[in-house]
């Protein structure tokens, strides 16, 4: 029987986070995004800080952004994560009706709390160098706390009250008297604002206010304070508020002035993510794994052959895992392929696989055994899924990491076989398969499609214009003759020791197999220093 685990409601998480006796944080986002960065990198829980929200809409912090749109923000920010989220409601966004609508609203949206301040409509920035910071009136704040609680359905959600008046210079009674009211009102916690550069104000109010309710800081300008001392004076939650919009802004600076500069993007491919990443948070594996389930496959569509059946030579680390499932940047070589495979649409995918072939199971693929993996070459695993070869077909090593240009650029080419070679790769050693073309990779020169002439381990040096890097397609008269090959070449005794270089050098007798040439680009996984350079190709 399979057991279902039922996730705890984000609210259930905000107030045990809350109430714990050790100290915890929430972590500042302001889009679906961030939001899930946030989540991805450990924080329970997630500050949607109205000054970041506002300002990555372009607007100032005063309730220039309605709250309507900040509820639009706060909906992607609640379906990109399963950690609770704490809005920063402002004043209410009015009076206790405006306050009670937000709170059905935010329920709606699975939003865990909200936080809201006893300052008037339209509220004004706490950190603004203001000479008037009015607060609002005990009493009517404490209706807005009272209707909050009244109108939530859920009883683990959450309702702050931040008490500004350190910030409004009106000292620790006033303080202390608005939070007890608050508290009285049914606050379920109290966030303590200073602007201090010091915790002076925070930790004279926690002498006093003995623990009546949890406290909640927002260290933004008394930063250089130890956590140790937050976790002296028994703050329950301390809030990092502004720093992935700040941080943004510095990146988003950084890179424009790059770029304008440069008139070029080449440099500032080095220090920005690769958009690989993008699409791994924003799930488009998932997207894609489910197009293959609900959207009929379109006939004639490229299919794909991964060639994954080696166990590989690297130690402790392919003993007991096949080489294709070593993890490159927390992604199994087989998942980068895959992913790389499935955004440019193909959906007919077969792996062949062998050493560990219960472990190689990913979803939506066609899986064939090549049970004779120990004493066989990788011409003998296609020849398992010749089957599988239809008129336009990718077939790959299942050690090799490229980028997504190199597929893209191959998918274009519509020759009848089509193969990729490394231009810069002529040196080493008989274990790479080296090819002769009919002219050599020449950057500033208009190739007239350079054509294999063959492919062999032991190629002098002086014929070698590069390495076949394991990555080719056939078309139409390609996919009829290499199965033809195979079906002729599967009968000779020496079949288990032929490799597809020696099929191609075949084929190239018969068709014009078309080289692209790429340098670098690519790297084959054979070594421990493989590896590392292989994080870096898509990093």
């Amino acid at each position: 029987m399979q057991m279902i685990i039922q996730q705890e409601k984000k609210t259930t998480q905000l107030k045990k986070l809350i109430n714990q006796p050790s100290l915890d944080f929430l972590m500042e986002a302001h889009n679906g995004l961030s939001a899930k960065i946030v989540e991805e990198t450990g924080f329970k829980g997630i500050w949607a800080s109205g000054l970041s929200l506002s300002a990555s809409m372009g607007v100032r912090d005063n309730n220039e952004a309605s709250w309507t749109q900040v509820l639009d923000v706060l909906e992607f920010m609640s379906d990109a994560t399963t950690i609770p989220i704490l809005l920063d409601g402002d004043t209410g966004y009015g009076n206790f009706n405006n306050v009670r609508r937000l709170v059905q609203k935010l329920e709606q949206r699975h939003i865990a709390g909200v936080c809201i301040e006893d300052k008037l409509f339209p509220k004004t920035n706490s950190y603004i160098d203001s000479t008037q910071q009015p607060l609002a009136d005990i009493d009517e704040f404490c209706g807005k706390i009272k209707a909050a609680k009244d109108t939530q359905i859920d009883p683990d959600f959450i309702v702050v009250a931040r008490v500004e008046a350190f910030i409004a210079g009106w000292g620790l009674d006033e303080a202390l008297n608005r939070a007890h009211a608050y508290k009285e009102s049914g606050a379920d916690a109290i966030l303590m604002h200073s602007k201090l550069e010091n915790s002076s104000e925070i930790e004279s109010f926690m002498k006093e206010w003995k623990n009546r309710l949890p406290v909640i800081i927002v260290p933004t300008k008394y930063y250089k304070t130890p956590v140790k001392v937050f976790k002296d004076i028994n703050i329950s939650t301390v809030i990092w508020a502004n720093h992935n919009l700040r941080a943004s802004i510095q990146a988003m600076k950084n890179i424009s002035n790059l770029i304008y500069k440069n008139e070029s993007i080449q440099d500032a491919e080095n220090v920005i993510v690769p958009i690989q990443e993008v699409f791994r948070i924003q799930q488009a594996d998932e997207y894609s794994e489910a197009e293959a389930r609900y959207v009929p496959s379109e006939k004639n569509t490229t299919n794909a052959i991964i060639l994954a059946a080696a166990q590989g030579n690297l130690g402790t680390l392919t003993e007991k895992t096949p080489k294709t499932l070593l993890k490159i940047n927390n992604k199994s070589i087989l998942e980068t392929q895959l992913s790389m495979m499935r955004s440019l649409g193909m959906k007919d995918i077969t792996i062949v696989r062998g050493f560990g072939k219960e472990q190689v199971s990913p979803h939506n693929t066609t899986l064939i055994d090549n049970d004779h993996h120990k004493t066989t070459c990788n011409l003998y695993s296609l020849n398992q899924a010749k089957d599988h070869i239809k008129n336009q077909t990718i077939i790959s090593f299942g050690d090799i990491i490229f980028k997504d240009f190199v597929l893209k650029e191959l998918l274009n080419r519509s020759g009848d076989c089509v193969i990729v070679v490394d231009s810069d790769s002529v040196k080493g050693n008989n274990t790479k398969e080296f090819i002769e073309a009919s002219e050599k990779d020449e950057r500033f020169k208009v190739l007239q499609k350079p054509m294999l002439k063959q492919i062999q381990r032991n190629l002098n040096e002086n014929k070698r214009h590069g390495e076949f890097i394991g990555l080719m397609k056939v078309n139409n008269k390609g996919s009829h003759l290499l199965i033809n090959l195979l079906k002729k070449l599967e009968k000779s005794p020496d079949f288990k020791t032929y490799h597809i270089y020696d099929i191609l050098n075949k084929m190239s007798k018969e068709l014009v197999i078309e080289i692209i040439y790429i340098k670098e680009s690519w790297v084959d996984v054979n070594t421990v220093t493989d590896l590392y350079e292989a994080s870096q190709i898509n990093a």
